[in-house]
């Protein structure tokens, strides 16, 4: 019923009628952000092999497949080589055109790395199968991402700058009007972004925000992603495509909704109601649909679900995860009863801060001062060394000027051994290739990102075949799987040490 009134809604304001046959483009998000989103970034490279045939002939536009989240997880928690996954994705979809997203100068971490880290990244992300190539900043500091786009133009790359939304006094149309004109002035990208992350975006903002944003981009595709955090986002992306939005990101269901994007059957079934043209295969979609089914089910993953629409959001704009974070932080301090209080404090915090974009690393800043000022009872008393570079500029221009009395106190409690201003970042590559003389590139630019013993540790769990953990997990799965399989009324299963024979009685 609510998409039926979603479609209604649309088409009782003027919506396009049957007979136009515009064609939206489907940018997939499964294999990237809709597991970021609800399975903490746990894909293996496994389960993306065994949907890569689907993939590969499910009619998508791009498939969107790395950003540094989840090369991080995968050196860290996975203990799987992530260029391997990415160069395993593009061997097994030789006709997908994946996508990979830079996250600005900082990549995985919460300071910048040197301009020589981020072009070997964008060269090793082409060399390794990627031809489109896109990036993001926090701040919209264009200058900040302007260097690594065109150098992955230069390398043949479709590039896509990205324009972070969120709501505020400083974020208007006319900022990322602004910002859009100089993504292609400074970047010359093929299409632009609108990247929600927050799932903020209303019918209402749409409505002026994407005419804007068109009225200046010319024949350059727009993109738009969001997440469906207050409920409102798959309304939101029909009231896009009625304004001319060119591309939605979406999943599939059901690694969607919930902090998920809105899920591909759903909008595409509501898309062709509307008479636009989505040439998406739907069989290659459920079959997809079906092996993240059998994903979540033999490995207790969540799914996602829709989820009610949450009015404080708009004040604290908190990305899930961190939301949850928090309640186990008040919770170690005995100060579970003050969590609502937490919330306006972060949303205090926004505002003084002159409302950063609540996505990685400002919303960690944000939230950990906002922590520090409910525990210690007395407002920014201590001030983390991220927050006091922030304030300072080391991340990039600010929309707006920090409030004064809160600017003196970050100076006066922040650490005193920050530099007032940012020292020019030296190379790191050369260090890391004469320490690591027999190591690829790959490695290199994994060691700029991670602790050095992340990435030995990864290299020895990889050499030895595979994180143990995740080895039982999949062992875990498969007997389930066969004990549940009617056929089966005996069976054995060995690996290494491990013997397990099983007998179920027949009915």
């Amino acid at each position: 019923m609510a998409e039926i009134e979603n479609i209604a809604t649309v088409m009782s304001r003027g919506g396009r009628p049957a007979n136009n046959r515009r064609e939206i483009k489907i940018i997939d998000t499964t294999l990237r952000d809709a597991h970021q989103s609800l399975w903490a970034t746990r894909m293996r490279t496994e389960h993306i092999q065994s949907m890569l045939e689907d993939f590969d002939n499910a009619g998508c536009e791009q498939v969107d497949l790395m950003a540094p989240i989840q090369f991080d997880v995968s050196v860290r928690y996975l203990k799987e080589d992530p260029w391997e996954r990415v160069r395993e994705a593009h061997k097994g979809a030789p006709n997908t055109k994946f996508r990979a997203l830079i996250r600005s100068k900082n990549l995985a971490s919460f300071d910048f790395l040197p301009d020589d880290v981020i072009r070997g990244w964008v060269q090793r992300l082409y060399e390794n199968g990627f031809r489109v190539i896109g990036s993001f900043d926090g701040l919209n500091d264009v200058d900040n991402i302007a260097d690594g786009l065109r150098y992955a133009k230069e390398l043949g790359a479709h590039t896509f700058g990205a324009l972070s939304f969120c709501e505020s006094p400083v974020h208007t149309d006319e900022l990322y009007v602004a910002k859009a004109k100089e993504l292609i002035e400074k970047a010359d990208v093929d299409s632009i972004m609108l990247k929600d992350a927050g799932g903020l975006l209303t019918p209402d903002r749409i409505r002026t925000l994407v005419p804007a944003i068109k009225e200046v981009i010319g024949d350059r595709q727009l993109e738009l992603h969001s997440h469906c955090l207050t409920a409102l986002a798959p309304l939101v992306y029909l009231e896009a495509v009625e304004l001319g939005c060119d591309a939605l990101h979406t999943s599939i269901e059901p690694l969607a909704n919930g902090a998920g994007q809105p899920a591909t059957q759903r909008i595409v079934r509501d898309l062709r109601a509307l008479g636009y043209t989505v040439n998406v295969d739907d069989e290659r979609i459920e079959n997809i649909s079906k092996r993240l089914s059998e994903i979540a089910e033999a490995e207790g993953k969540p799914v996602g679900k829709p989820v009610a629409y949450d009015g404080m959001h708009y004040m604290h704009q908190l990305p899930g995860g961190m939301l949850s974070n928090f309640e186990a932080q008040l919770e170690t301090a005995g100060l579970s009863d003050r969590f609502e209080e937490l919330l306006y404090e972060t949303a205090r915090v926004r505002e003084e801060l002159a409302y950063p974009i609540m996505i990685t690393p400002f919303a960690q800043f944000v939230g950990t001062q906002a922590v520090l000022n409910v525990i210690s009872g007395e407002r920014y008393k201590m001030v983390p060394n991220e927050v006091k570079k922030y304030a300072l500029g080391y991340y990039g221009k600010l929309l707006a000027p920090i409030a004064d009395d809160v600017m003196e106190l970050i100076l006066k409690n922040g650490a005193s051994d920050i530099p007032a201003e940012p020292a020019p970042l030296k190379p790191m590559l050369p260090g890391l290739q004469e320490r690591h003389p027999d190591e690829s590139l790959d490695h290199h630019l994994l060691r700029a990102q991670f602790a050095g013993s992340q990435v030995d540790e990864m290299k020895k769990v990889v050499a030895a075949g595979g994180n143990p953990d995740e080895q039982y997990n999949t062992i875990l799965s498969l007997i389930k799987e066969l004990y549940q399989n009617e056929e089966f009324a005996h069976f054995s299963l060995k690996t290494g040490d491990l013997e397990i024979n099983l007998e179920k009685e027949r009915a």
